[in-house]
């Protein structure tokens, strides 16, 4: 549990909290200057096949893991732009940020093709594990790259990043949850664009998923 009180927070915080110390998604909107995109956001270690196949479907974006900036180090896992020797790799010219948070892709050992809904949520679900005790786990021993979970790596704190990364991270850390959060993009299967506010916040309605702001989530816990 965050240090937080609820009391002090908007709305839709701690229901958002609420939700992630249950396991269940919330949906995220970091800004309207920034990406300008609500992802669809779960605890890792809670994901399930049902959950794959939903952010497949309903969200449609490209489904990522987050781990906290010191999980990262304790499993070396570097920004895969460093480690690309090709003169398209580059951290720069983004447009909503000064770097990506792409680290490796991976697969659970024990998954066969690695894409498929179980597959998929296998991988998520141990990274979660791991997350939980870094010190314990053997990250070679019991991932393998390339896979089709990709990694992203947080920044230490959200002073530091405001993405949603940084966002659901902090999310997992008032919930009192390992730090490793699913992230994958809403977008419109009309227009082919992020869909917008109003319509994930309908999203958010129809299926009683807390909706929150990313501002709030940094005034709450930064």
């Amino acid at each position: 549990m965050s240090k937080h009180s609820h009391a002090a927070h908007a709305p839709g915080v701690g229901r958002a909290v609420d939700a992630f110390r249950d396991g269940q998604p919330v949906l995220v909107h970091d800004a309207a200057d920034r990406e300008g995109e609500v992802d669809l956001i779960y605890p890792a270690p809670a994901v399930t096949a049902d959950a794959v196949a939903r952010m497949r479907t309903d969200a449609g974006g490209l489904i990522c893991v987050a781990l906290g900036d010191a999980v990262a180090d304790a499993f070396a896992l570097p920004f895969i732009a460093d480690e690309l020797d090709h003169p398209a790799a580059d951290h720069g010219h983004l447009g909503y940020d000064d770097r990506s948070s792409f680290s490796l892709t991976v697969n659970h050992r024990d998954t066969y093709t690695g894409i498929t809904d179980d597959d998929r949520a296998l991988t998520i679900a141990e990274l979660g594990q791991a997350a939980a005790d870094p010190a314990a786990v053997d990250f070679p021993a019991t991932f393998r790259a390339p896979g089709h979970v990709h990694v992203l790596r947080a920044a230490p704190s959200l002073s530091a990043r405001q993405g949603h990364t940084e966002l659901g991270i902090a999310l997992a850390g008032a919930a009192g949850v390992p730090p490793a959060v699913v992230v994958c993009e809403m977008l419109d299967a009309d227009t082919g664009g992020a869909r917008s506010v109003a319509d994930a916040k309908r999203y958010a309605s129809r299926h009683d998923i807390p909706y929150v702001e990313g501002s709030d989530l940094v005034a709450a816990f930064q």
